[in-house]
């Protein structure tokens, strides 16, 4: 298998259909793959919404939490659970687009085969949210750039590619998916973002308030500093 799509999710229903035929569409035929659902404890018809979709496409594998974890916990548990050694993570709210896997597998196999140090960033440079979204994100990734070194423009987005086994071997903590660009450039790899379609939200709400967020980043942001200067591999 060439490729897993990791998709967590919480309360997504209205955007489960139209983003799984998204993704089947835009790999169906150039690259073995599976797409992967981690269920996050969802509450609003999202699980019936998987197993609908699995009835028409076979590439589908769903996982539930009974309890909502939280997306750090999602995203590992769907990784830990994928077929290929080469995964790609995604937002469930259908504004990530999935044509642009496609970009990110050349940057990968630029050589001929996938890079096992190779990851890839989305860069949402045209960036469909609000203009307080877009300015605290703005914030934040200045910040995280500056302390960390990240080398990465739009270090928050959750679409990103990389190695199965080198995301096994970083540290682990909640909400450490908004750090991987800083924790996997500890680890020796090489980070390149791409530009990426960006679009509005198609359905559902947003599960973060963006002070809640930038607080919450702040303690973490010490704790992959300190991560930076003491972990070795």
């Amino acid at each position: 298998m060439d490729l897993s799509v990791i998709v967590a999710v919480h309360n997504e229903v209205d955007n489960i259909a139209p983003f799984t035929a998204e993704i089947r569409a835009a790999l169906d035929g150039k690259l073995d793959f599976e797409i992967v659902y981690v269920d996050d404890g969802s509450t609003d018809g999202t699980a019936e919404a998987l197993v609908e979709a699995q009835k028409t496409i076979p590439e589908l594998v769903v996982f539930t939490h009974e309890t909502r974890c939280g997306k750090t916990r999602a995203l590992i548990d769907g990784i830990r659970r994928a077929r290929a050694e080469t995964v790609v993570t995604m937002d469930g709210d259908c504004q990530d687009n999935p044509v642009n896997i496609e970009t990110m597998w050349a940057v990968v196999t630029k050589s001929g085969q996938p890079d096992p140090k190779a990851v890839v960033c989305a860069w949402r440079r045209n960036r469909r949210d609000s203009w307080w979204r877009k300015f605290i994100s703005r914030i934040a990734n200045k910040i995280r750039a500056g302390l960390l070194g990240d080398k990465t423009p739009d270090s928050g987005c959750g679409f990103k590619m990389f190695n199965r086994d080198a995301f096994l071997e970083l540290p682990r903590f909640d909400n450490m998916h908004r750090f991987l660009p800083a924790l996997f450039l500890k680890y020796g790899c090489e980070i390149t973002s791409v530009d990426v379609h960006h679009r509005p939200r198609a359905g559902g709400k947003s599960k973060y308030g963006t002070l809640d967020r930038l607080w919450v980043s702040v303690w973490d942001l010490l704790g992959v500093m300190w991560l930076q200067r003491r972990t070795t591999y």
